[in-house]
């Protein structure tokens, strides 16, 4: 298994995807430095002292904003490189008879299988480990931020969740689809969760678009389809979980009377599922992976 894994270690360096998502990064990390640098800089032009509690306040509010509009962009950057460098490795390999090659030694489908996804896994979470820390940090040159270890452990986990859920349900999309079917089912998978999380979000900032709201029971339609489509790909909402928990704002919102307005809701900041949500896209993750695993077991190569 350990042989497969840094095989796909050593794959993911010669694609083109790997390369291209290289190339977002810069360019993303570039602009939102300066857009960074902009929002922070606001604070300046108050006057106020750093020993001012104000100033503290409006800096870590400019963190807020800050921080969002990173992590709002930087998880179509995660969501494509665990999409992309995964969609095709059945599929793909089996074209190209790769697999024919391998499954004749005496390496069981399942070793594989989970060889290939800890490799895809790894190698994603180690990405999102380096794109949070680069938000994080530019983020702190030009504003405040939670700096406390344990919040910001679990905000990273929550943010690079990401990872383990698109690359299981990618590979399990690759037995049955080719490389490119795959790709477009999975952008279309992702786009529709993003999409429900939207929804939900427009939705809570009109009373007639709120479930049980006046009006034609259009609420209660909006809702229905808000919950299907972010039960079908739950992504959206475990970055809304992610943000929830690195601010922490129920408790901050009480000492210092913050509020959340309508750009942070539509951030997705303030408009976090509940804890069950959480304990459904891990076996919703687990129940693709097991799947994942039986199809390709009984897969004609």
């Amino acid at each position: 298994m350990s042989i497969i894994w840094s095989m796909t270690w050593k794959e993911l360096f010669r694609k083109r995807v790997v390369l291209l998502t290289g190339l977002m990064t810069a360019v993303f990390l570039i602009a939102y430095w300066f857009i960074a640098s902009t929002i922070g800089g606001e604070v300046r032009q108050f006057g106020l002292n750093e020993s001012d509690p104000m100033y503290v306040i409006e800096r870590f509010t400019r963190g807020i904003l800050i921080l969002s509009l990173g992590f709002f962009f930087s998880t179509f950057v995660v969501a494509f490189l665990a999409i992309f460098s995964s969609s095709s490795v059945i599929s793909g390999e089996a074209e190209l008879g790769v697999l024919q090659a391998l499954m004749p030694r005496p390496l069981p489908r399942w070793k594989w299988y989970a060889g290939r996804w800890l490799g895809y896994v790894s190698f994603g979470m180690l990405y999102a480990l380096a794109l949070f820390s680069a938000i994080l940090g530019i983020a702190a040159v030009h504003a405040g931020v939670p700096r406390d270890f344990g919040s910001l452990l679990i905000a990273y986990l929550l943010f690079a969740s990401l990872v383990p859920l698109l690359v299981t349900v990618s590979m399990l999309g690759s037995t049955f689809l080719s490389g490119i079917g795959n790709g477009v089912l999975m952008t279309m998978l992702y786009g529709g969760g993003w999409l429900g999380g939207m929804i939900d979000k427009v939705a809570s900032q009109f009373a007639s678009l709120q479930p049980g709201g006046p009006g034609t029971g259009l609420g209660d339609s909006l809702s229905t389809i808000s919950g299907l489509l972010s039960l079908a790909m739950p992504t959206d909402g475990l970055q809304r979980m992610m943000l929830d928990r690195l601010f922490n704002l129920s408790g901050i919102s009480d000492l210092i009377g913050l509020r959340v307005d309508d750009m942070f809701v539509m951030l997705g900041v303030g408009s976090a599922p509940t804890p069950a949500f959480l304990g459904y896209a891990a076996l919703y993750t687990a129940a693709a992976f097991a799947i994942g695993v039986l199809r390709f077991r009984r897969k004609d190569l």
